[in-house]
């Protein structure tokens, strides 16, 4: 599975799977407790190969940095959980991608990158290469 079929829901917690379109919106699968529900058009969704990372020169893909992460973490899960505080936080994201802006990527977006890695890490999602269509990694 790739990033692309991937959805973050403004309002729900955790990461999504796009199950299906509907002529109203679609259906998307919770991966933390594999409930599914209809999410209309006007909802804030954001698929995660869509989203970037500011740095003081680029916006880095999302896809990358999970790839920091689990280069960082030789392809285990964080060594911290998404609710430290926020110096650990930092800190841990300055190892993982050591120019992102700090101005612009705040520790709620710090704590939902790592939130996101251990979600797709407990549910076999290890392949963020480019293509990202390769294999899951069948545990």
């Amino acid at each position: 599975m790739s990033l692309e079929k991937i959805l973050a829901i403004a309002g729900k917690p955790g990461l999504f799977r796009l199950l299906t379109q509907t002529r109203t919106g679609f259906v998307a699968e919770s991966l933390l407790d594999g409930k599914k529900l209809t999410v209309g058009m006007q909802s804030n969704v954001s698929v995660l190969s869509e989203i970037a990372i500011y740095t003081l020169s680029e916006e880095i893909p999302l896809r990358q940095v999970f790839l920091n992460i689990q280069v960082k973490e030789k392809g285990g899960k964080t060594s911290i959980g998404h609710k430290e505080e926020k110096l650990k936080l930092e800190e841990y994201f300055f190892e993982v991608l050591p120019d992102y802006d700090e101005d612009r990527v705040y520790p709620s977006d710090i704590k939902k990158v790592i939130q996101w890695y251990n979600i797709l890490h407990e549910e076999g999602i290890t392949d963020f290469s480019e293509d990202g269509e390769a294999t899951d990694s069948e545990e």
